[in-house]
């Protein structure tokens, strides 16, 4: 059975949070990181602040949709503190 992963990261020299659906975390962040087109090619600090685990790709995808809608700044970060 796959897990799959609902991840944010924040890049301190972007002030900015990216939210993502991935089934390894570890992997993903490494290309996060790397070198590359795209917008988190844009930074080389992201860290990784926040993980959901789910069952399945859809339940996932439903929940990243939801986190990507509030696009309030607050409620991201209230849910990372939480989880801390």
């Amino acid at each position: 059975m796959t897990v799959w992963f609902v991840y944010i990261l924040y890049s301190r020299s972007l002030d900015r949070y990216y939210i993502g659906v991935t089934e390894n975390v570890e992997v993903r962040f490494t290309k996060h990181l790397a070198k590359h087109r795209g917008y988190t090619g844009s930074a080389t600090d992201w860290e990784l602040k926040y993980v959901e685990t789910f069952p399945a790709k859809r339940a996932a995808l439903i929940r990243e949709k939801q986190l990507k809608h509030w696009k309030n700044r607050k409620r991201i970060e209230e849910l990372i503190s939480r989880s801390a």
